[in-house]
Formats: C-alpha cells, sequence, structure tokens
C-alpha cells in the first residue's frame, strides 16, 4: 500500500510546497524515518543516495520550526562537501518556500564575508560544511545555544575524508539537549562508535541491507587492460545516442578527469560535457551542475568528492571509468542513478590492478558484478611500459597489504637483477686477476717497470 505525504501531519504551507516540486509517494526511508523524528527521537538512518533521505528528515525540520524566529539557528545540518551542502539547501528552499524561514549554506571555496553576513541578519536552518562551520563559529558569526535540531548526513563519507576531528568540536560547541540524526549509506564501525557518541536512544532505520546498491541499477564490468583501451570502449558505448539520456562519468583523480573530458570535448563540444572536480573554480563548479540539471548538456564527468552533492533524477546511465579504492564510493557512484523508483544503468571499467578493488565490492555489496565480454569491434591497445610498471606495483602492495610477509614481484626482480650484476662484475674481475697472472704477462709487465724506472 502507498504512502502519500498527505498521510503525514504537515500543515498546508508543507504539502503545497511538496505539490510543487511533484512528489506525491512517499519513499520507504521517508515513511519510516518521518514519524520518530516528527515525535523528537533521535533517528540513525543507514539509507543509499537517491532514496529520498534528504526529505526524510528536512520536511520535519521545516514543519517543526514553522516560521521565523530569533536571530540564530534552531537546526543544522553538517554535510561532507559544498555540492552536497548546496544541494541540501535547494532542497530545503523547496519545501520551505511556502513559510519565511531563513537557511544559510556555509562552505569553503569562496570567501567567509558574505556568509556571515547573512549569518549576522538571522538564520534558522544551516547547512555546512565542517571546516567553514568551525570557520564562523570561532569568528563569533555563530551563535548556537538555541540549537533543537543537529544533523550529520553522509555520516561516512565525513569519516572517510577526515573530518572526525571537526566533527567532535561542532559537538562541543552545541547544547547538549537536541534532537540528533544520523544518515550514512554503510554501518561500519566507526559509524557505530560515532552513534554512540552523538544519539541518544535512537530509532534505526535501515531500509535496505547496508551498502546494498538499489535493485534499480543494472550493474556490469568490462575487464579493459588500460587507458586507451578505456577510451575506445566508451567511444563506442557513446556512439549509442538513443540509449544513454544522461550520464556522469566518474573518474578516480582529477587528472584521469581532465583526460576524460578532454578526450570528450573534442568529440562532442562543449554544449554536450562538462567536469567537476576540486581543481575547478567554486563558481565554474556550480555552473556546471546547473548546466547538467537543466539538460543543457548530457554528459557530467566527475570525481568522487564532487560526485556527493549530484542530486538528478532523470540519470540515465553511470560509468566507473576507474574502479573506486574506496569501497563505499561505489554504491554513492551507482545511486545516482536508478534514483527513487526509476531504473538506471551502471557499467564499470576496471584494469588487472583494479580487479582487487572490485573483489572488495563484491563482498561489500554482498554479490557479484555480472562481467560483459569487451565488444568484437572496440580496439584493444597494448599496455604502455610505463603503465604496466605501474599497474605491477599497485597489484604488489596490494598483495602486501594481504600478506605482509610477500616481497613482491618488484623485490624478486631488484634482487634477481643485483645477483646478475654481482655475477657479471665478479667474473670480469677474476677474468682480468687471471689474465694478468698468467706467466708471460706479468714477466712483460715487470720488464716493462724496470725500463721506466
Amino acid at each position: 500500500m502507498s504512502v502519500t505525504f498527505e498521510d503525514f501531519d504537515f500543515n498546508r504551507q508543507v504539502l503545497n510546497a511538496i505539490a510543487d516540486a511533484g512528489y506525491t509517494e512517499a519513499t520507504p526511508i521517508q515513511q519510516k524515518a518521518i514519524p520518530p523524528i516528527m515525535n523528537g527521537q533521535d533517528v540513525m538512518g543507514i539509507a543509499q543516495t537517491g532514496t529520498g533521505k534528504t526529505a526524510a528528515y528536512m520536511l520535519p525540520i521545516i514543519m517543526k520550526l514553522k516560521y521565523a524566529q530569533g536571530n540564530d539557528a534552531r537546526a543544522i545540518v553538517i554535510a561532507p562537501t559544498r555540492e552536497l551542502a548546496l544541494q541540501i539547501e535547494e532542497n530545503a528552499r523547496t519545501f520551505a518556500k511556502y513559510t519565511d524561514l531563513r537557511i544559510v549554506s556555509l562552505y569553503g571555496g569562496l570567501g567567509p564575508k558574505t556568509q556571515k553576513e547573512l549569518m549576522d541578519k538571522g538564520v534558522d536552518i544551516i547547512v555546512a560544511t565542517p571546516g567553514r562551520f568551525m570557520d564562523v563559529y570561532l569568528t563569533g558569526h555563530m551563535v548556537t545555544k538555541h540549537l533543537q535540531i543537529l544533523v550529520l548526513d553522509e555520516a561516512d563519507k565525513m569519516m572517510d575524508m577526515g573530518f572526525m576531528p571537526q566533527i567532535n568540536r561542532i559537538l562541543e560547541v552545541v547544547p547538549r539537549k537536541r534532537q540528533n540524526m544520523l544518515f550514512s549509506a554503510t554501518m561500519s564501525d566507526k559509524i557505530q562508535n560515532l552513534s554512540f557518541n552523538f544519539l541518544e536512544f535512537p530509532t534505526v532505520i535501515e531500509v535496505t541491507p547496508q551498502a546494498t546498491p538499489a535493485q534499480t541499477v543494472n550493474q556490469t564490468l568490462y575487464h579493459v587492460p588500460n587507458m586507451k583501451t578505456k577510451i575506445n570502449l566508451l567511444k563506442k558505448l557513446l556512439d549509442a545516442p538513443d540509449d544513454i539520456k544522461k550520464l556522469i562519468i566518474f573518474c578516480k583523480t582529477r587528472v584521469a578527469a581532465e583526460d576524460v573530458y578532454k578526450f570528450l570535448l573534442r568529440k562532442f563540444g562543449e554544449t554536450e560535457v562538462r567536469v567537476l572536480h576540486a581543481n575547478k573554480g567554486q563558481n565554474t563548479r556550480i555552473n556546471s551542475m546547473n548546466a547538467f540539471k537543466n539538460d543543457e548538456v548530457k554528459i557530467l564527468v566527475a570525481t568522487d568528492v564532487a560526485s556527493r552533492g549530484i542530486d538528478v533524477s532523470d540519470v540515465s546511465h553511470v560509468i566507473n571509468f576507474d574502479v573506486p579504492v574506496v569501497y563505499e564510493d561505489y554504491v554513492h557512484r551507482i545511486g545516482r542513478t536508478g534514483r527513487a523508483f526509476q531504473s538506471g544503468e551502471a557499467i564499470t571499467f576496471c584494469n588487472p590492478a583494479e580487479e582487487y578493488y572490485i573483489r572488495k565490492i563484491e563482498k561489500l555489496i554482498r554479490q557479484p558484478i555480472p562481467v560483459v565480454l569487451l565488444p568484437a569491434d572496440v580496439f584493444v591497445d597494448e599496455t604502455p611500459y610505463n603503465e604496466r610498471q605501474d599497474q605491477d606495483k599497485e597489484i604488489d602492495l596490494q598483495k602486501r597489504k594481504e600478506d605482509p610477509t610477500f616481497k613482491g614481484a618488484f623485490h624478486e626482480k631488484k634482487t634477481m637483477n643485483q645477483r646478475k650484476k654481482f655475477d657479471a662484475a665478479k667474473g670480469k674481475t677474476t677474468k682480468t686477476a687471471t689474465r694478468n697472472n698468467r706467466p708471460g704477462k706479468k714477466a712483460a709487465a715487470q720488464k716493462e717497470n724496470r725500463k721506466r724506472r
């Protein structure tokens, strides 16, 4: 039986805003999380991206605050990246459009002056990244004594990014008496430890088994030997434009993202593709996101950090150009498609050095990723020497991680080369000594020395 938002105890302003946004049925996380949050309970939600968790906590927050009051924030949402902070702020404004609630987002990449000025005018809901939150707090532009609700969104990613010290400091400067919410895609030991310190007798909500990708996402895996062949395969997949309506390509590094972006730029031009990574300025990143959301471009190349703020409902395909080293990022990446009742395709390219991470990911998601053979017409380039060396080194590191006593092929090769050099040098020395010690040669040398004297 489907549950609509009319079934919740929302007022007419909130229901009208939900209707304007085009939402009718509540997703499973919303059905389970909204009632306890409305009742003032602490909540721990284990839910992947694309399940509607932002609305699951933001709608009750808006309902509880109702209208602007005082100058200081009464609800604070902490998010790991500026993109996600902006996305949450956008959702909050959408749902609060018929109220006078004041919403401010705080994030790095821009000077804090404008953000501080907005804070000084009065605020009800703050959406912030951990670092910028502490920056603004320490300058005296933020008062936390009236705080009623604190939310940690995508807590697993914040811990992966090393924000734990900032989170601990935030917990030190907010009132002890408050309602807490923690949302994460996975339930790791670190998340459990954080929940013990952060939540009081929480209602635990797990809409799907932890770290399990959405059932609406069809996953496939290609074994691809090297970078050039990955580009050739990407070209082949993109030559079927009718299949791909909207695409995000994820890369492991900024360098790889730039390389893929330049290739796509030559193929499609600026009218079809944008790139999103940490080296781009904040305005460029916002413009790229908006262009992708508004269907001005159909392809977005992104790194993992940037991916946390991508909330676009009609992404048909996700391509993992590189396999993520942080296994949980795979769940977040493919969660960008197949969002909230829609289907999607997630395609992963894997070179020999990335097979280790695929095995870990399959263990995490508790299912194998179906392997598809390379199309016959995709040209398989020979792996360049340097790339093969890098792959071999990576495989050695992986084996050493599993077995600390493993010395590695490079160690054995180095030892063998050293032995060969030693034997060669020894043989040369012996040969020279033997040659010099011959009777005739020795006598001739002595005679020559006497002449010189």
